[in-house]
């Protein structure tokens, strides 16, 4: 504990340039100066929000950028609550969508929510987070508590939300439990009696109605720290499960090594900076040099890829993928553990293509194979194949979707 003053204020300066780090918007910044004055003086921790949908089974490095603003907070002592948002999931976030979004049921969202502590432990150290759910106050509510809830906020407010106002400008439909989404998330921050919450920049509406509510139920409003949202692979898009252009937490080494490898150059950047929020200087150096048309774009990627396999599966198979990378994509060799996917023709005497890119490469769909093979990026032996409705007869064929992508087909 700081004994001075001094001390105190020199900390508190410390903590908040870390804090700041990377943030897109940050609201209440001098009420948390004090409390922070106030946590190093009587050894009080803040309490540290972080909320997740298990609205799909994978979380992926646009989910990290947040993971790791708590990170820093846990190792300057404070505590990390990570919540499962398992009631907020049921709901759906209605968050940037066009059209009203499907809701869970509870058997999908239990399934989809086993691994997140798993996977969340990459990150943090989840022997000292604080893992909530929050079906743990939101089932227990009556529907008089509820309505309760709902009479301390108005529509009107609720529709000033960009994506609520722009649906009902265009007549849109807008579904009420849609409405009640922020309200639900807010009242988290009430249930946890949270002192900072987290979010990406599309969460920033959320997070204050959590201030509001707060200020409504006689606590302090929570601090509110929003982040820039990573682009996906594509370069395009923010990374989204929904857009195919994620890497997931728990992509094997190799899969993470080669989609790096893949992302634009100009992305890289902006993942160096948000990622490790500033861990990685001598890439943020490198990053910088990219930006003014200097520097190594490939030497950097490299390294990259290398970093994010080692954060999640270690050193050793960071160095076995990049080996990988050299041999089965650069150098055009087979890997020696190529794996067999056995097919039967059956009546027909044959197996389609397009059944072997979904079946045995994980093709998502006829459509996304056809396109591959549009894009020339579909090779059956070596031989580039132009027609999606090729078939394929009995025997062992060596089958490529892109440059990652290989297997070996054995067709009875």
């Amino acid at each position: 504990m700081c004994e001075t003053v001094t001390d105190v204020t020199s900390e508190v300066d410390r903590q908040l340039d870390l804090i700041r780090a990377g943030v897109d918007t940050f609201v209440g910044e001098s009420d948390l100066r004090v409390r922070l004055s106030e946590s190093l003086a009587g050894g009080r921790p803040l309490r540290v929000k972080l909320g997740m949908d298990p609205s799909t089974p994978d979380l992926h490095l646009g989910h990290t950028v947040t993971l790791e603003k708590l990170r820093i907070f846990q190792e300057l002592g404070h505590t990390p609550i990570f919540l499962v948002g398992d009631f907020t999931a049921r709901i759906g976030d209605p968050t940037g969508k066009k059209k009203t979004r499907p809701a869970l049921d509870a058997a999908e969202v239990e399934r989809n929510a086993a691994t997140y502590v798993e996977q969340v432990a990459k990150i943090l150290d989840v022997r000292r987070v604080e893992v909530r759910h929050n079906s743990e106050w939101m089932d227990r509510m009556s529907p008089s508590d509820f309505v309760q809830l709902c009479s301390r906020y108005t529509v009107a407010r609720l529709l000033e939300r960009d994506d609520f106002a722009k649906r009902h400008r265009e007549g849109i439909p807008i579904s009420v439990h849609e409405l009640l989404y922020p309200l639900v998330q807010a009242h988290d921050s009430v249930a946890l009696e949270a002192d900072v919450e987290l979010g990406g920049s599309d969460q920033l509406f959320n997070l204050l109605v959590g201030r509001d509510l707060q200020r409504d139920y006689g606590q302090r409003p929570q601090a509110v720290l929003t982040h820039p949202l990573l682009v996906g692979t594509d370069g395009r898009e923010k990374m989204s499960k929904s857009l195919g252009n994620t890497i997931g937490l728990t992509d094997p080494p190799d899969q993470i090594y080669g989609r790096v490898m893949s992302i634009p150059d100009a992305v890289m950047p902006g993942w160096i900076r948000l990622l490790r929020l500033g861990r990685w200087q001598d890439l943020v150096a490198q990053a910088a040099d990219l930006e003014v048309g200097r520097g190594d774009p490939l030497r950097t990627k490299q390294a990259l890829a290398s970093r994010l396999v080692e954060c999640f599966w270690g050193s050793v198979a960071a160095a076995e993928a990049a080996l990988h990378f050299r041999r089965v994509v650069q150098q055009g060799e087979l890997p020696e553990d190529l794996p067999i996917c056995d097919f039967s023709t059956g009546e027909s005497g044959a197996v389609g293509l397009l059944d072997v890119l979904r079946t045995a490469l994980g093709v998502s769909s006829n459509g996304e194979g056809r396109r591959l093979v549009s894009q020339g990026a579909v090779e059956v032996d070596g031989a580039r194949v132009t027609d999606p409705t090729l078939r394929l007869s009995g025997g062992t064929y060596v089958v490529r979707a892109g440059r990652r992508r290989i297997t070996r087909v054995r067709i009875a």
